[in-house]
């Protein structure tokens, strides 16, 4: 089974998120809204296929990272979130919360061996 399809998202805590959000619009033509910015791109087996990987910073003081104390969180992109979740449950994985389904995909968050908090997505029609 694939495991991880691809980055979902980069996300990290900074001062000012919307000075840093400026900063990169200006200086490095990454244009976003309020929560970042999707790049979106065609997948390599099948180019009829796109995806996204989200770029955001969130503030110093966000609690979303927790139980993780450190300053960045990856998203990795999953084709099958609850097979996936199965696995790291019989593996031994800290899993940190339950699955969560939205419009636009499902999540789980996880934890690796030094203890950075991972999310999981397996975007909607996947």
């Amino acid at each position: 089974m694939k495991k991880v399809s691809g980055i979902g998202g980069i996300f990290f805590k900074c001062k000012d998120p919307q000075k840093v959000k400026d900063w990169y619009a200006q200086n490095l033509g990454v244009v976003g809204d309020q929560y970042g910015v999707n790049f979106e791109w065609l997948q390599a087996d099948d180019p009829s296929k796109k995806g996204t990987t989200v770029w955001a910073p969130f503030p110093g003081n966000t609690d979303y990272f927790n139980p993780s104390t450190k300053d960045f969180m990856i998203n990795y992109r999953v084709e099958d979130l609850e097979a996936l979740v199965g696995e790291l449950k019989e593996a031994g994985v800290t899993i940190v919360d339950e699955i969560a389904t939205y419009d636009y995909g499902k999540f789980v968050h996880i934890l690796d061996p030094e203890g950075n908090k991972i999310e999981l997505w397996q975007p909607m029609g996947e």
